[in-house]
Order: structure tokens, then sequence, then C-alpha cells
């Protein structure tokens, strides 16, 4: 038992540092986004370059590629079901968020409603049993942390009478439970394909395919970009992403996709301040903000408090 603990505090920490890698990637994208005017290409252009860097591990790693047979084995006998295979379209649909969205609300109002959607989605997807580490039961405490993580959007839209703001939000909700599946699905691939390097690099095939047909349907549209910004980090948010995503792969198993989403979220919370504060994308801090992005925090916290599983005969 105590063993699992420490192997649950481990795994809950390297989430939260993944997620303050997450709010960084935010911060890149929305502002590489606005350099070159188009939130479109800038997704594409940061999932490719996650690619590229994927594969060239694949390559060295000869579990990442034993693990693509593997993985084939197992959708072709039925035991991982094909939809297991598209986790990327839920990243594809956060970077390209990122860019179309954060310039707008700022890091933290985005990740406040990430908060929201990557805990529902959690608590849904932990009580249905998809996840690796089977079903897990609502508890008294995630259900809290749930509500104050809705709470917590309502609190932090509330200050702005502006109805396309409060639209704007719930756009990255839904993405965030978008986000905790895709937790959970490459966490199914990585269990059969015994590797989290075949797991993240499924995931970025898809979400590249799908972003790459959507920058070039809008670069047919609108044309190609005029300007490119100079600074090489502002090209870095694939590479943040490679990490991210074959952290939770790796980590979804220990902790369960509502745990890992909320340790996850605690570090986007904080660094998501920290950019606000040090370099905002749109208005910067407001009490509103502080207070909402407080609350989602202490969601985080109040969810991964221990506490029994509700009886059959509770509402879940």
């Amino acid at each position: 038992m105590a063993r699992s603990k420490y192997q649950l505090a481990a795994a809950l920490t390297g989430s939260g540092l993944a997620g303050m890698l997450v709010a960084l990637q935010s911060r890149i994208n929305g502002g590489f986004a606005q350099e070159i005017g188009s939130g479109y290409l800038s997704a594409a252009i940061s999932f490719g370059g996650g690619l590229v860097l994927i594969g060239l591990v694949l390559v060295c790693s000869r579990r990442g590629r034993t693990g693509l047979g593997k993985m084939r084995r197992e959708v072709s006998a039925g035991r991982l079901p094909v939809w297991a295979l598209f986790g990327g379209i839920g990243g594809a649909a956060f970077v390209l968020t990122q860019g179309l969205i954060t310039p707008l609300t700022g890091v933290a109002l985005f990740t406040v409603g990430i908060v929201a959607g990557q805990v529902s989605g959690g608590l849904l997807m932990d009580r249905l049993g998809l996840g690796p580490g089977g079903r897990i039961n609502a508890t008294p405490t995630r259900l809290a942390g749930t509500a104050l993580a809705i709470v917590a959007v309502i609190v932090t839209v509330a200050a702005s009478l502006d109805a396309d703001l409060v639209l704007l939000v719930l756009v990255p909700v839904v993405v965030g439970a978008g986000m905790a599946a895709q937790s959970m699905v490459n966490g199914l691939v990585r269990a059969a394909a015994e590797s989290a390097v075949t797991a993240t690099f499924m995931n970025f095939v898809v979400g590249t395919a799908v972003l790459g047909t959507v920058a070039l349907v809008s670069v047919l549209i609108n044309g190609w970009p005029t300007s490119w910004p100079p600074e090489l980090w502002m090209y870095s948010g694939g590479v943040i992403g490679v990490i991210f995503i074959a952290v939770a792969a790796m980590l979804v198993r220990q902790a369960g996709v509502l745990l890992l989403s909320m340790s996850n979220v605690a570090g986007q919370l904080i660094a998501a301040m920290l950019f606000e504060i040090g370099f905002p994308l749109a208005g910067g801090l407001t009490p509103a903000l502080v207070v909402g992005t407080t609350i989602a925090f202490v969601a985080v916290i109040v969810a991964a408090l221990p506490s029994k599983p509700l009886g059959r005969g509770e509402a879940i």
C-alpha cells in the first residue's frame, strides 16, 4: 500500500510539471498565431514539429518500433478498439484553440476553461471505466472538485457582460473534455503497444493529418503569411506537446483519468497565472481572473483528497 501511495504521488507530481509545460505551449502557440496571423497554420506547424521529433525518437527506439507491431496485432484481435487510435484529434483541437482562442482570452482564462472540461470529462470517463486502469467510482471529493471547477469558470466570466467572451470560454471547456479523452485513449494504446513512444507517435500522426488538412484549406482561402517571427522558441510548441502527451500516456494508469487531469491542470494554472503577470497575451490579470483561477486550483486539491467511493444506491 505504501508503495502504491508513493507511485501515485510521483505520477501526480510528474503530471503537474507536464501541466506547466502545457501552459507554456499555450503561450507560445498563441503568440505564434498572432505573429503570422493564422491560428490554423500555427497549429499545423506546432503539431507537425512534434511529429518530426517523435518520429526521430521512434526510429531510435527499438521498443517503440516493436510497439507498432503489437498495436496492430491488438487491433486485429479486437482487444484494442480502432477508435483508441484517434486520440490525436483531442490534441489537435487543443492546439488549434490555443492559436485561435488564447490571443483573445489570455492564457489564464483559457486554462480555467480547459480545467472545467478536463475534470468533468475525467470524472465521466473514470466512472465509465474507459481508461486503462478500469472503472474508478466517483467519490464525494471528486464530485466536489468537479463542481468547483465549473464554478471557477462561472466566476471568471461573470465580471464580463460580453456574450462573445462567454462563448469563447465555452470552447476550451469542450476541448478540455477532449483532452481528458486523449489521455484515456493514449493510455489504452500505450498499454497495448507497451510503449509510450508508440502511443505518442500515433497521437501526432492523427493530429498532424487533421491540422494539416485544416491549415491547407485556410491557406487556400486566406493566402500564405507575409511575415514569420525570427525567434526560434516560437516554433517549439510541438516539442512541448510531445513531452506532455508522452508523460500522460505513461502516468494515466497509475493516477486514473480524473486525477491525472487534476494534477495536470494544477501545473497549468500556476504557470498560466505567471504568464498573465509577466507575458500577457490579452488583458492580463483581473480580480475575477485571480478569484476564478484560485477556485480552479482549490478544485484540483479537493478532487485529489482521499475519499470512499459512493455506494451503488447513491447518486453519482
